[in-house]
């Protein structure tokens, strides 16, 4: 073909109106109007079936570049380019010597920032030997004094590769720990970089209690930020967490507008006690969870940094510390127990748009952390994921890749008016402290779960392996949870020693800086609690005389963490245990009347659907006569029948089958595949138990069948 010499695109090819793309579209769905394409998101965002210029014309944030303005387009000009963002992989490992050798070997392969996270008696200001055994490296390294922060951060250049501790309802133990630390080392206070963050507010959220009133979290946050000022301006201090929020099923709406809200309260908390707005403010370090839906949580992190730029533009911070600092952990709210390996693409997909997002650092799950502590291979694939979308993907190389589509830019506008709207609302009630003890964020965080845990139930969100395509030939991975007693015993034997020794000069010298810290009211009992560490106290002697005026612990009720996929895994696992005692699991057989073109269809949907709650599905060929349907039913031990055939043929079939079935067996439980809504009460009538269907409740049919026959 010869084009013409004066073609032109745009004259000869003219782009088509939106009203002539919707009536195009309209008569292709045979005239079903373009609306019935909208989707509802949990967050109350409609989606659109088509996005043009005209959606983002009043758009403000539109005109910013990246490293200004809003910093929607990132914090740098130069985006990823220059430094790319910090693979910080959390290590669980309940010992510091275990922590430190995986440290190593992962530091040499690519992870570039140390995430130290701690066990609970930590986290409570405990020395191991006097906490819970199953406190005590439980969900990190367990961490009393000197010696073990030095194991767990043996030959890691601290000056240069940041390290990260969250510190709970208090950093000032660990923080002392760590100054000691420094000291002993020769390192110069002022050259470490990374954070000890204390977030007391989603400490409250995710456990429900602290030992201490919030007036001595805000105190003590306040001391931290303080000395840190003076002596170790690169450390972040404050630390602000979405993660008990998503991980208990929040929307990314909730999620942005209750972190938003903690950081203003800590902010108004800490400016009533001396700091200003900007000392504050660029001493957070703020941490979200991400999630699957890829534009929802581009839209999120791109909206977050919208908002903290409006909300400290008007407390008067200065442009430069009004960027924000993310970390992003991928989802452990979505992990499955079941078919793990999907977790590794789930991962790859929500850490892809967390690096999209704009993120300054990132953890990528390990797809056995439902498993316990993770092993060298998991390590190994949850970091490559990083580096592979670093240097294979090219992500390090653009900058603010989602600018200018117009789908994104205008969910961002709308996820960032809607968390407005919510943390407007927290702060009518008092602002965040308020609402937790009121249980508002509680209450409406449970709502989305609900909705999350409905569509589940009906399928209508997947979680594949889980809730759909269920692989019965795998077998489930072997636990490997820390043996937490055996570190409680290691950490308490080395304690007890590591108490009575040294001369009684020394312990009369820390006994007296304990007494100090009882009587210190300023900054300066960092440094107090630093000597004393370093002299041979421990995180319980320091946090005991820290406290020795607070006795009222605070309450509240905190939020439900869960995982997505407990409802069907229990279904699993009950079908497991049914098979342990019994030789086989619940079987149901598929009574597949007539031709394949006539069964095939609802048996292979039935199969799936009875796969899904661990039934072993009989699955015979086609039927002729219900006689012999009855009689392969009767003879497969089967306690439940399923009849698959086609609408126009149950009248003649459902009633001498579920007859026949029923006097071998009157417990037998018959189910039919589809719902003829003009035949369902006469089957009924006929006995049949129940009816599975695109849209049915397949979690509550599973339940009940489960529990009828013996499971």
């Amino acid at each position: 073909m010869k084009l013409e010499e004066n073609f032109d695109l745009e004259k000869d090819f003219a782009p088509p109106s939106i009203e002539e793309w919707r009536i195009k579209v309209e008569t292709d769905l045979k005239g079903m109007p373009v609306d019935k394409l909208k989707t509802k998101t949990y967050e109350g965002i409609d989606l659109q079936p088509i996005y043009t210029k005209a959606d983002i014309q009043d758009i403000p944030h539109l005109k910013d570049i990246p490293g200004r303005g809003t910093n929607v387009r990132g914090n740098k000009p130069e985006g990823y380019s220059v430094n790319s963002w910090e693979v910080s992989q959390e290590l669980p490992f309940g010992l510091a010597e275990d922590f430190n050798q995986a440290l190593t070997e992962d530091l040499k392969r690519g992870q570039t920032s140390v995430n130290l996270k701690l066990d609970d008696a930590t986290l409570l200001g405990l020395d191991a030997d006097y906490a819970d055994k199953d406190k005590v490296g439980n969900k990190g390294v367990s961490i009393s004094a000197i010696n073990s922060m030095s194991k767990a951060l043996e030959n890691v250049d601290v000056t240069t590769t940041p390290v990260n501790i969250e510190g709970g309802f208090s950093s000032l133990p660990i923080f002392m720990i760590y100054q000691a630390f420094l000291k002993k080392n020769n390192i110069d206070a002022d050259t470490a970089v990374g954070s000890i963050t204390a977030d007391p507010l989603g400490y409250l959220a995710e456990y429900g209690e602290i030992p201490v009133s919030t007036e001595y979290t805000f105190n003590k946050m306040k001391y931290v930020t303080e000395w840190s000022k003076k002596n170790c301006k690169q450390l972040k201090t404050i630390g602000v967490s979405g993660l008990p929020y998503h991980n208990a099923g929040a929307s990314a709406v909730q999620e942005l507008a209750f972190v938003i809200s903690t950081a203003v309260e800590y902010i108004n908390q800490l400016t009533g006690r001396g700091l200003s707005a900007e000392e504050v403010a660029k001493n957070m370090r703020f941490t979200f969870g991400v999630g699957p839906f890829y534009f929802m949580e581009v839209a999120k992190l791109r909206a977050a940094k919208i908002l903290w730029s409006k909300i400290t533009e008007e407390y008067g911070v200065s442009e430069d510390y009004r960027k924000m600092f993310i970390h992003a952990r991928t989802s452990s709210y979505n992990q499955t127990v079941y078919d793990p390996y999907v977790n590794m693409l789930r991962t790859t997909t929500e850490a892809f748009s967390a690096i999209v997002g704009g993120v300054d650092s990132l953890h990528t799950n390990q797809f056995d952390e439902r498993f316990g502590t993770p092993d060298t291979f998991s390590r190994r694939i949850s970091r490559n994921t990083q580096i592979i979308l670093n240097e294979e993907s090219h992500l390090h190389s653009q900058i603010d890749p989602a600018g200018g589509s117009f789908f994104v830019e205008k969910l961002t506008s709308e996820v960032a008016e809607a968390a407005w709207k919510l943390f407007q609302e927290v702060e009518s009630k008092g602002g965040m402290l308020k609402a937790l003890e009121e249980g508002f964020p509680q209450t409406e965080i449970e709502k989305t779960a609900e909705l999350r845990k409905k569509d589940l139930a009906k399928r209508k969100s997947v979680l594949v392996g889980t809730n759909m395509y269920a692989n019965m030939k795998e077998e489930k991975l072997a636990s490997k949870f820390p043996d937490t007693e055996a570190i409680y015993n290691k950490r308490s034997e080395y304690l007890q020693k590591f108490r009575v020794a040294g001369e009684d000069a020394k312990h009369k010298s820390i006994l007296e800086k304990l007494q100090d810290l009882v009587d210190a009211k300023s900054v300066d009992m960092i440094t107090t609690g630093a000597e004393a560490i370093l002299e041979g106290a421990t995180i319980g002697e320091i946090s005991k005389s820290c406290r020795a005026n607070e006795s009222t612990p605070f309450r509240i009720n905190p939020v439900r963490i869960h995982k997505l996929a407990d409802p069907f895994e229990d279904l699993r696992d009950r079908s497991t245990a049914f098979e342990k005692k019994n030789g086989s699991k619940p079987k149901i057989f598929l009574a597949t009347m007539g031709p394949v073109k006539q069964h095939k269809g609802r048996a292979d949907f039935s199969r799936g659907f009875f796969e899904v709650g661990g039934m072993e599905v009989i699955y015979p060929a086609g039927f002729d006569t219900t006689g012999e349907a009855v009689k392969a039913a009767v003879e497969s031990g089967a306690k439940a029948v399923c009849i698959c055939s086609s609408d126009e043929t149950y009248p003649d079939l459902v009633s001498p089958i579920v007859k026949g079935v029923k006097e071998n067996n009157s417990d037998a439980q018959v189910i039919l595949a589809g719902y003829p809504k003009d035949q369902v009460e006469a089957h009924k009538s006929a006995g049949v138990d129940d009816f599975i269907f695109l849209g049915a409740d397949a979690l509550q049919i599973l339940t009940d069948l489960l529990n009828k026959i013996g499971a």
